[in-house]
């Protein structure tokens, strides 16, 4: 299984939008939990020297659980750069733009759809085998990987992601992640999946 990676940005960085101290407890504590809590379950089984998200798509119960929040809190935080761009570009912008007029429908669509998710989860934008867009909500661990989708974006709202920045405004927290989401890293993701159509 693959280790918890290193994030590639300072956790002070992210600042104001996400604080030094969020990223050190989300990150440096509640995904470390997930990675150790996996990485214990796996030991001596026909999981051990899987991918991480090869053990997400073919487990169940509390080693799902534990896995697909390890993978799902890794995407989320590697998505992320302060200095990244804040616009989508080229054939992934035009993509968006058919699919949901403009990038700020994509945003309020994403933005309503955390909203709107009772509870704890994770909103997506993920692209189909044929490089169609989805935005759609998983409660609790759930993930597009079991779905047979490729996820591009997804924005955490469990209460651990913003609570200590934003208290109970969950909307407010949805549209601070725009001045951090560094859309050439979503771009790639996109560009990676349409090469091979």
């Amino acid at each position: 299984m693959n280790a918890q990676p290193k994030l590639p940005y300072a956790p002070d960085s992210l600042a104001p939008f996400i604080s030094e101290r969020t990223v050190s407890l989300h990150y440096g504590k509640h995904t470390k939990a997930y990675f150790d809590t996996t990485q214990s379950l796996i030991e001596g089984t026909e999981y051990q020297d899987m991918p991480l998200d090869d053990i997400v798509r073919n487990s169940s119960g509390i080693l799902f659980n534990n896995a697909s929040q390890a993978w799902n809190h890794v995407f989320y935080f590697f998505t992320f750069d302060p200095e990244g761009a804040r616009e989508p570009e080229g054939a992934f912008r035009r993509k968006i733009e058919e699919t949901f007029d403009s990038v700020e429908n994509l945003k309020e669509t994403m933005k309503e759809a955390g909203k709107s998710l009772f509870g704890s989860g994770w909103v997506w934008l993920s692209a189909d085998s044929r490089g169609k867009l989805i935005i759609t909500q998983g409660k609790n661990a759930e993930s597009p990987l079991t779905e047979g989708l490729t996820p591009l974006l997804t924005i955490d709202v469990w209460e651990h992601a913003y609570y200590l920045d934003y208290e109970n405004r969950r909307a407010d927290y949805i549209d601070a992640q725009w001045n951090v989401i560094d859309w050439a890293i979503v771009g790639q993701r996109y560009n990676n999946l349409f090469e091979n159509l």
